[in-house]
């Protein structure tokens, strides 16, 4: 009797992207200077909720002039770019030829802190660039992750043979541990937030959304 054949794909695999930007330690230290003194309602954005553990600024820092702002937002956006290049089918002429457009702004995350949930709407990428870490907590082993929500199989049955299905396969949602220096790349769409942070120190962060447009007169939603 012959065997049966068997063949397995991903046919919804969604990309995760881990970029380390290139030295990172004299510009995060430069940055961190920065953000601090710009912690201020003068520069806090209206929209997200007040509180003294966390701390948003206005979308506007792809707009700032200091230079330390200028080349990480350089790089975010060239490492936000690789990645969806390294998944596209256009070739490299076509995705060149792409103009981006991106908002960005700082987030500081203190001892006891957190940031809500969400997605991003009219946007295909979001980067996430961390300035500074604390150490990991020992009483909470998701202290400041940043955790990402699977809804797709929200409704899906689970038995001892699916839960024990592995990446990128099994069902749940994903942790990764914010690393100095390191830029974490994946699609807006997915909701995404930082877990309580249970040790002492500050998590300081710079987030980009991203979109890709088209040459010619592509329209493009408002942000």
């Amino acid at each position: 009797m012959s065997a049966m054949t068997l063949d397995v794909v991903p046919i919804f695999a969604t990309p995760f992207g881990v970029v380390t930007l290139p030295e990172s330690n004299e510009l995060n230290s430069e940055l961190s200077t920065l953000f601090t003194a710009r912690a201020t309602d003068a520069w806090r954005d209206p929209r997200r909720p007040r509180g003294s553990h966390a701390f948003s600024s206005r979308d506007d820092l792809t707009d700032w002039p200091e230079e330390p702002v200028r080349k990480l937002m350089g790089q975010m956006l060239g490492g936000v770019s690789s990645v969806a290049a390294s998944v596209s089918d256009l070739d490299a002429a076509q995705f060149t030829a792409l103009s981006i457009q991106a908002r960005a702004w700082f987030t500081i995350v203190r001892s006891d802190g957190s940031v809500p949930s969400m997605s991003y709407p009219n946007s295909s990428w979001v980067g996430i660039y961390c300035v500074a870490s604390p150490a990991p907590a020992a009483a909470r082993f998701d202290s400041g992750m940043l955790r990402m929500h699977e809804s797709r199989l929200g409704t899906m049955f689970q038995d001892p043979a699916s839960l024990a299905t592995r990446i990128p396969y099994r069902p749940g949602h994903y942790n990764w541990r914010p690393v100095v220096g390191q830029m974490a790349v994946f699609p807006a769409a997915i909701t995404h937030g930082i877990a309580l942070v249970r040790a002492s120190g500050e998590l300081v962060m710079v987030t980009a959304r991203v979109r890709f447009v088209g040459t010619g007169d592509s329209w493009m939603p408002p942000w």
